[in-house]
């Protein structure tokens, strides 16, 4: 559904007042997200991950430089298609709650998100009310400012507005910072149920151990750069499925696995 093929993403800098430089925030990067599948995409802060999701939105800063090819349906996603397709079959669910509009209430925003994606008035109404159902959000929630709902409300009101919004391409940026065991596991469950109607999801996160519950192929990403994309299935045991060590030594870092690390291989002798 979606082809990233050697995108590289440079933004600008002043290393003076008067002379401007060009970070590489993005370095040839390739991969690809098919229709039914969860896409996890794990890093450290500063990997570059919400710039990918920016640079597939079409949210990038004017002077960013963006080379490659993004390819969305078998068709170039240009500029244009980006800006038809953003809130009808693209939808971002934005790391930050401060997405949501502090002045409004839950069902009010999620019909907004159905007005944009093409229902008429009165539907958008009740296609907000339905939706907000679906994911457990009671009259309470329904009526609630952002302000009087816990984190993983506010995230399941973001999803709902992608949901409502008939996307058949979801980008959750960090879906899962900041929430409890329950909140968490009901909001990965929600995108995990998602890609189960057919949608292609992207989940960004550096968690990579709650990502692997509802991933089916994990793309690892360091300083900009694509280092390994496997299917989930391949962080399993030592790790031995996978190809890159830095992969290796991610996995076998996490707690289930004891926060271990690979053995180093003994240096050589120097021959004086």
């Amino acid at each position: 559904m979606l082809s990233i093929e050697n995108v590289t993403l440079q933004l600008p800098y002043y290393a003076n007042w008067w002379q401007r430089r060009w970070a590489t925030c993005l370095d040839s990067l390739s991969m690809n997200v098919a229709r039914g599948e969860v896409h996890a995409v794990v890093g450290a802060s500063g990997a570059g991950k919400s710039l990918l999701a920016h640079a597939v939105m079409g949210l990038l800063p004017k002077n960013a430089k963006l080379t490659g090819e993004l390819t969305y349906q078998q068709a170039p996603l240009t500029a244009q298609r980006q800006r038809q397709l953003r809130g009808r079959e693209l939808a971002l669910i934005p790391q930050s709650l401060d997405a949501l509009d502090p002045l409004v209430r839950s069902q009010r925003q999620v019909s907004w998100a159905a007005h944009r994606a093409g229902h008429a008035r009165g539907n958008a109404w009740q296609a907000a009310g339905n939706a907000l159902n679906h994911y457990q959000l009671d009259a309470h929630a329904r009526h609630a400012f952002p302000h009087q709902l816990s984190g993983g409300m506010a995230r399941r009101v973001l999803t709902a507005m992608a949901h409502v919004s008939h996307a058949q391409l979801i980008i959750a940026d960090e879906p899962s910072v900041g929430l409890d065991p329950v909140q968490r596991d009901r909001v990965l469950n929600a995108l995990r149920a998602l890609a189960e109607q057919g949608k292609a999801v992207i989940i960004i996160t550096h968690d990579l151990r709650h990502a692997l519950r509802i991933a089916d192929q994990v793309s690892l990403m360091r300083d900009g750069r694509g280092i390994e994309t496997a299917p989930a299935h391949a962080f399993a045991g030592a790790g031995h499925a996978l190809t890159s060590p830095y992969a290796r030594a991610l996995w076998q870092a996490l707690p289930d696995n004891h926060f271990s690390t690979p053995e180093r291989a003994p240096q050589e002798s120097q021959v004086a």
